[in-house]
């Protein structure tokens, strides 16, 4: 008979709940309901678990916020709750909250190669450290290391370090935004937010006044060709992506691979694939060679944050992945 783990993945538009095989990590029953239908994250979880109508004693829910004890308040909705009383609540065993860079680290070990893209590299080596980072609604960061047969995963705010510009172009975008922002992190220029704000450093630097576009607009106008500015935001962007990946690479000696999750990159795969970003990922100088073998990962896995969770879980419970 099989044993089943609640894993979610929860965001601030969006709470993706699902069963996970203890046994194989295996992922099923996914559902994904809007989080302004739900007066908290406990009465989202009770309406799915009811639905299934399984024995679930364990689980795991990754969510886009700082989880640094019991009480949990989301970055981007109001809910906010102690993980203590919620697993009391709805009569689990155990109940882990976790960051959802944490998650996404953890299903790093689960992926096929179909569930991956590589850009550039070799070969990675098993068991060394593994950094992954996306770009969404911000610049997530965590790296994953091998410990006695274990994963651990390494969690942050690495997205806040400081925006690192390496030539006249990026020092032209970081002098424009530092007059409007103070400081600049990594995230004003990589996330949906982050391309807007290269679009409008771009044309502030060149005396004109930027439109009010989203993010969508900029890489739509960049795609089409219509829009020199747009088009030079997106390549900036990406290699900003590629400078910001090759310092986690340094910093942590991560010869496991450099994995890109989140869901900006792949609305732009082919400008991607054409982009400066290897390049720029290798381009540290004397350290040169220290990172060119490292092999760099798009995670194309749909769910890679349930995936996570449910590694996480299974390997709280004992499991070795």
């Amino acid at each position: 008979m099989t044993t089943y783990a609640l894993v979610g993945d929860v965001g601030g538009t969006n709470a993706r709940l699902a069963l996970c095989d203890v046994d194989n990590g295996a992922i099923s029953h996914i559902e994904t309901y809007s989080t302004q239908e739900f007066a908290s994250l406990e009465a989202v979880v009770r309406h799915f678990l009811d639905a299934q109508k399984q024995d679930v004693k364990d689980g795991c829910i990754a969510i886009a916020c700082p989880i640094t004890g019991d009480w949990v308040e989301m970055t981007n909705h109001d809910w906010a709750f102690s993980t203590a009383e919620m697993q009391a609540n709805l009569g689990l065993n155990s109940l882990e909250i976790i960051n959802d860079f944490t998650a996404v680290s953890m299903a790093i070990p689960m992926l096929g190669e179909t569930d991956v893209m590589q850009f550039g590299g070799k070969a990675p080596i098993q068991d060394k450290p593994i950094a992954v980072y996306g770009a969404g609604t911000g610049l997530g960061v965590a790296h994953l290391v091998h410990v006695d047969k274990r994963w651990v995963s390494l969690p942050g705010e690495g997205g806040h370090v400081d925006f690192a510009p390496n030539s006249e172009e990026e020092d032209m975008i970081l002098q424009v935004l530092r007059a409007e922002l103070g400081h600049v992190s990594a995230e004003r220029v990589l996330s949906g937010a982050g391309l807007v704000n290269l679009y409008r450093a771009i044309v502030k630097a060149d005396r004109r006044e930027p439109e009010a576009l989203k993010p969508k607009d900029v890489s739509q106008r960049a795609l089409a060709g219509s829009c020199l500015d747009c088009r030079r935001a997106l390549s900036l962007f990406c290699v900003a992506l590629g400078r910001f990946g090759g310092n986690l690479a340094l910093t942590l000696g991560t010869f496991g691979g450099v994995y890109i999750a989140g869901g900006i990159v792949p609305r732009f795969l082919d400008f991607f694939k054409s982009s400066g970003f290897r390049a720029a990922f290798e381009d540290k100088g004397r350290f040169r060679d220290y990172v060119q073998d490292i092999p760099v990962y798009l995670i194309t896995h749909d769910q890679p944050g349930l995936l996570g969770a449910g590694a996480h879980l299974r390997q709280t419970l004992g499991s070795v992945l």
